[in-house]
């Protein structure tokens, strides 16, 4: 599975110079663990963070000037940084498995001279095959929907010295898709459809109880969608094509769901789903409609988790909100459980502001976003705080040390 290795936004909002991990010119930093956990008071930038990542894939599903409106943005000229000229900038370095060689992708967003939003650079590079120095390769360089790709796996892989003749030029016809939309399509360029591939298969999550309360209709769906209105159509689906499994995955989803004995659906006669929940302390099943909050977030962060082709990359926004407090370092546990289990596991990144979350992690999971007195962000890792990661190592939780101050910039 894909790993994130690091991610850098400039000029979004509070976060004008915010990188994490390792970078294409940053190769000295540790590159960003399957779980990351973003900590931070009130007002620091995380929902800015989680948004980022939200925009770049509206970037590729709306296009540029679309995604800049989505979601109560609000526009380009409230995306970017206040005091700042220059483009929104992000820059993703990633691969597709250990043994694949990075690719890094860089896209800056800026206005055409009418003040609509376009793209105004996208470069997308790798080492070729058996380079160990030197600039990674450019296969997708476009400057003001004006470029040159470079076709097939032979650029790319092509030995030192080689010269590449798979070069075409391109323009696209329009400056506010991006051009990993466009061209990651065509089976000529399998590199750029990696990376857009990826990118798409993001799974941001906006889940809220209210909407898996709601009603569906009945039919089998393979993956919960970002709201989570169709949780009972995902079980369903369990149902249906992974038999042997079903029952192992609820069941093991209702043990960690305190009082929940057993979990499964009931289609009505005008083809609605109900979701039900027994509880072990009563005859007759409680239905969604009558669970808690809390009750159906753990629920569906769970069967996210079991999902038997999860997303490369799931990205969470404060999962404590409505959960008692003793189920959080159980969930983060099961997130890295998840993150770290398996072949085809997903990263993980989550956005937190609660202590006990925090006390089943390790210092190089988390990563503490603070506003500058120039309010803008900064970030750092917790393990680059020796006194941090020393009192971690004597037994002390991180949590607590976060709840106590002892996370907080030094002077």
């Amino acid at each position: 599975m894909a790993l994130i290795e690091g991610f850098r936004v400039q000029n979004f909002r509070v976060l004008k110079d915010v990188s994490l991990g390792r970078l294409r010119t940053q190769q000295d930093e540790e590159a960003l663990t399957p779980l990351t956990v973003v900590i931070g008071r009130n007002g620091a930038g995380k929902t800015t963070l989680f948004d980022s990542f939200g925009f770049l894939a509206d970037c590729l599903a709306f296009g540029v000037e679309t995604a800049c409106d989505m979601n109560q943005r609000g526009g380009f000229e409230r995306l970017r940084s206040l005091g700042c000229s220059g483009p929104i900038i992000f820059e993703i370095y990633y691969r597709e498995s250990s043994s694949e060689r990075p690719i890094s992708y860089e896209v800056a967003i800026g206005l055409d001279r009418s003040g609509r939003p376009f793209v105004q650079q996208e470069v997308l590079r790798q080492r070729r095959r058996n380079q160990r120095h030197g600039q990674p390769f450019p296969f997708l360089r476009l400057e003001n929907g004006k470029g040159t790709v470079w076709a097939g796996e032979e650029a790319v892989q092509a030995e030192e010295g080689e010269e590449d003749n798979s070069s075409m030029p391109v323009e696209l016809t329009d400056p506010r898709q991006l051009g990993i939309t466009t061209l990651g399509t065509l089976r000529e360029h399998p590199r750029i459809k990696l990376f857009r591939d990826f990118l798409k298969g993001w799974y941001l999550s906006y889940f809220t109880p209210d909407a898996a309360r709601s009603l569906p209709n009945a039919g089998p769906q393979k993956h919960l969608n970002i709201h989570g209105d169709n949780i009972g159509n995902v079980v369903q689906f369990l149902e249906r094509e992974h038999k042997d499994r079903f029952k192992v995955v609820l069941d093991r989803i209702a043990s960690k769901i305190p009082g929940i004995s057993n979990i499964d659906t009931l289609p009505t006669q005008d083809k609605r789903l109900l979701l039900r929940f027994n509880d072990g302390a009563f005859k007759d099943p409680f239905y969604a409609q009558q669970m808690s909050d809390g009750t159906l977030k753990v629920f569906a962060y769970l069967l996210l988790l079991e999902d038997p082709d999860p997303s490369p990359f799931i990205c969470i926004e404060e999962p404590e909100n409505g959960l008692y407090h003793k189920l959080l370092e159980a969930l983060a546990q099961e997130f890295r459980a998840h993150a770290t289990g398996r072949k085809n596991a997903p990263q993980i990144f989550v956005t937190t502001h609660q202590p006990y979350f925090v006390d089943a992690l390790t210092p190089k999971e988390v990563w503490i976003l603070e506003r500058g007195k120039d309010g803008f962000s900064t970030i750092r890792r917790a393990a680059d705080d020796p006194v941090v990661s020393n009192m971690v190592e004597q037994g002390l939780p991180l949590g607590g040390l976060w709840y106590s101050d002892y996370l907080d910039a030094r002077s």
